[in-house]
């Protein structure tokens, strides 16, 4: 190591940072976060600094710089742009045996601010030793992503119960033991769902749980084990009830998944998965864990929904932690109501992940606003197909032209739609587009009217998973689409990119490391869902 990581406790200690512009707001942002008492150094102090540092224990000095100002400092920041005063600092603050951090200039730097990971208590640093910043921080955000804000709670309700937790358990082994278990199990998971009361309930059982084993064995005439363990052989033969996640997929791009939807699928034991579910997002589900294919199409039901839903409820009884994986959101077209009412019929424990449903990444992806003010005050959201698949025939509702009218699962019956629609009153010049694999390289949009539309399908045969976006928003399209013409333009890049797998969206057939492939991830769009309610009406 050419630096040897520690960290340090600044909390009501003296800092003092010469220099007053960007480079020193940037540090004292910082160094406030750890609790110190900040003393700014400078004739000009931006209005910014003045802001950031309001606190009393925080002083400024409008001087220059003065060797007399470093006494008591605990750190010394030089954020200045003069190079012959960062040195004049660097060696006064050696002479009186203060650490100096001279910013963007190593080698008069006797410590390095490291891209910095905060989920207080615990803190994570990566540093390059100023070699390579830029690559530090990229590396600090990925990791953002695989690190929940519930673990620095966590830390926090491990702190609160480690005195007890010491006292009742004696050993070091059975202590380990006793935290691998809560930080693994029900007790992480709880905090990370934000159910803190019911984490403290739960660690509390669990120890009083392992004290009492622990002072059955060590009273009971069997011999003892030396190392004792929290588990016995009723826990092997009833495994705790595991959990269930019902977590949207989003629109197949897996760039496009949330944080939280990624951390879920890489701890699951098993993964139910939809036939919308893209190959690049399944991809990311833990390598070890099994993957089970559930999917539904048009007249096409691999399993039954009933199924399905037994599925979920025995694997979660078998102690395990179950990731139901759906394209889009779970609520919207995707049945998770259904699932999470058998879950709760069982008493079975379970989250819901949301993902941006098909509808919102069709039309940001096509550059169709869902509403406009100038074009469209609300949004119907709309299946083409009820419960057994009986046709939405409705079309009296779908008459307002100041309404953007999405269909999920209408492709199949496009030519009944709009002729429905056209004999409902809709005007036959009502524009409509045709968004086919949304957000995905192979992405194509189609536009016409209720007219044409049609004809320019049955010309074009743009493929599934697609749907329908109709309303005055759609003749936005021309002007504001972006995604396809970047597409066009960096083509060759696409066809290279390892994450999406190239311009056809089919897996890549390179080898993926699952872990590098996690670590790409920062947020979360939608796809389509099979089945559903009849429509939902966001104003």
């Amino acid at each position: 190591m050419n630096t040897f990581p520690l960290f340090f406790k600044l909390e009501g200690r003296k800092v003092l940072i010469v220099g007053g512009g960007e480079v020193a707001l940037r540090k004292a942002d910082l160094l406030s976060r750890a609790g110190a008492c900040i003393t700014i150094l400078a004739p000009d102090i931006s209005h910014e600094l003045q802001a950031l540092l309001t606190d009393d224990k925080h002083q400024f000095i409008y001087e220059n710089y003065n060797k007399h100002y470093m006494l008591g400092a605990r750190v010394i920041i030089a954020a200045t742009d003069d190079e012959t005063l960062n040195h004049e600092i660097h060696a006064d603050a050696t002479e009186l045996n203060i650490p100096v951090n001279v910013v963007d200039t190593p080698p008069l730097c006797d410590f390095i601010f490291p891209a910095i990971i905060d989920r207080n208590p615990i803190v994570i640093g990566i540093s390059s030793n100023g070699k390579a910043p830029v690559l530090a921080r990229l590396l600090r955000a990925r990791l953002e992503t695989l690190i929940p804000q519930g673990y620095g709670k966590l830390a926090k309700l491990a702190g609160d119960f480690r005195s007890e937790v010491k006292a009742k358990i004696p050993t070091l082994t059975g202590r380990r033991q006793f935290w691998e278990r809560a930080f693994e199990g029900q007790v992480s998971q709880l905090m990370f769902a934000g159910n803190e009361t019911e984490a403290i309930a739960q660690l509390q059982a669990d120890l009083d749980s392992a004290a009492a084993a622990i002072h059955h064995k060590n009273h009971s005439d069997t011999p003892v084990n030396t190392t004792p363990t929290l588990s016995d052989d009723s826990d092997k033969k009833t495994p705790p009830v595991g959990e269930v996640y019902i977590v949207g997929a989003g629109p197949g791009d897996p760039e496009l998944l949330t944080f939280k939807a990624l951390r879920l699928m890489q701890q699951a034991d098993i993964v139910y998965y939809d036939a919308l579910v893209s190959p690049q997002v399944l991809d990311l589900c833990r390598r070890d864990s099994d993957k089970v294919f559930v999917g539904k199409k048009r007249s096409n039901h691999t399993v039954a929904q009933l199924g399905i839903n037994e599925l979920l409820v025995n694997s979660a009884k078998e102690g395990r932690r179950v990731v139901r994986l759906k394209g889009g959101d779970p609520f919207i077209f995707g049945r998770g109501g259904e699932e999470i009412e058998s879950l709760r019929a069982h008493n079975i424990p379970y989250q819901v992940v949301p993902g941006i449903t098909a509808a919102n990444a069709a039309a940001s992806y096509a550059g169709i606003p869902l509403t406009h003010r100038d074009h469209s005050q609300s949004v119907r959201f709309v299946t083409g197909f009820l419960k057994a698949g009986a046709p939405n025939s409705n079309f009296k509702n779908f008459l307002n032209t100041d309404e953007t009218v999405v269909f999920y699962m209408g492709l199949h019956s496009l030519a009944r739609l709009t002729e429905g629609l056209v004999d409902a009153g809709r005007s036959s010049d009502t524009p409509i587009a045709i968004v086919s694999n949304a957000s995905m390289p192979n992405q194509q949009v189609l536009t016409g009217t209720l007219a044409t539309i049609v004809a320019k399908q049955e010309d074009a045969q743009l493929p599934t998973p697609a749907l329908l976006i109709m309303g005055d928003v759609v003749s936005l399209h021309h002007d504001l689409a972006w995604y396809n013409l970047q597409n066009q333009q960096h083509s060759d890049a696409l066809a290279k990119n390892w994450l999406r797998g190239g311009v056809t969206g089919e897996a890549t057939k390179q080898p993926i490391d699952q872990q590098a492939h996690a670590l790409s991830m920062v947020a979360n769009l939608a796809m389509q869902q099979e089945d559903g309610p009849e429509q939902l009406i966001i104003d």
